[in-house]
């Protein structure tokens, strides 16, 4: 295997980490405060349902909404670099970059740091288009 599969299988595993840290943050606050909006989880620890999330739980779904929107593009993007043998380098800086965009995206998500998530945002944005770019040199070499 090269170093750019295992790079890009460490991104994908790091990438993995990250978004279920996110479900148990969820789980973490829900359990802390037995706050609960299903009425079912709700039920099962013998409390109201609420009627609204609590805010942490809020923050950390938009995180993870926002991640099932880019996550799985740079899946199919980087699978795509690998199998057309883009440029290593620069395919190497997008995985890592792209990666740490999206965590920092999380953290800046949860802390609510702004303009610095819109900069994690846009980073992690960039990147992707980097690798569509790649893809498309390699597809359309210039000759």
């Amino acid at each position: 295997m090269t170093s750019l599969v295992h790079l890009f299988a460490l991104c994908v595993l790091v990438l993995f980490i990250k978004m279920l840290a996110i479900s148990c943050y969820q789980g973490f606050f829900r359990l802390r405060h037995r706050a609960f909006s299903n009425p079912e989880d709700a039920g099962f620890f013998q409390r109201p349902a609420i009627a609204q999330e609590l805010a942490p739980v809020s923050r950390a779904a938009k995180a993870w909404a926002n991640d099932l929107e880019n996550i799985p593009l740079f899946f199919v993007l980087g699978g795509l670099c690998l199998a057309l043998d883009t440029n290593a380098a620069a395919t190497a800086w997008l995985f890592g970059l792209f990666t740490v965009a999206r965590v920092l995206h999380t953290l800046l998500c949860l802390g609510r740091r702004q303009p610095w998530r819109t900069l994690a945002y846009g980073v992690g944005l960039a990147c992707l288009l980097g690798l569509a770019g790649l893809i498309g040199a390699a597809l359309l070499p210039i000759r």
